[in-house]
């Protein structure tokens, strides 16, 4: 079973940048999506980005489109969010993780929508300052 560590988060000003990491053990499929999602208080857990197990390629929420990258280290086993540009509107609880249904988890994180499936990490709260 793949499993998910979470670090990286904090507390920042506004305009100001993070790096998430998540650890991953576990056999990933070749047919794999990897995917951060967050959650702010009150609200719904919503999809921020993916990348795909077999061909590399990235997705993301409108969002967070053109602040936010996702890169994964096959060495280290470990997928990265490199979080730019950073507005209050980011707080959240952040989630790594991943499914083999990778146009389900696609369709979340383009949409910003939750996903009722896959398996998921413990999750690592970012905080942004105004």
């Amino acid at each position: 079973q793949v499993q998910f560590v979470e670090s990286g988060g904090g507390l920042v000003q506004a305009g100001e940048s993070l790096r998430l990491s998540c650890k991953i053990s576990g056999m990933i499929p070749d047919y794999y999506a990897i995917a951060w999602f967050r959650q702010a208080p009150g609200k719904e857990r919503e999809g921020v980005s993916c990348i795909s197990s077999h061909d590399g390629s990235t997705y993301y929420s409108d969002s967070v489109k053109g602040r936010f990258t996702i890169s994964r280290d096959h060495a280290k086993n470990t997928v990265y969010l490199q979080m730019n540009s950073l507005k209050p509107e980011d707080t959240a609880v952040y989630y790594c993780g991943g499914d083999i249904n990778i146009p389900k988890m696609i369709g979340a994180v383009v949409r910003g929508t939750p996903l009722a499936r896959g398996s998921w990490g413990q999750g690592t709260q970012v905080t942004v300052s105004a």
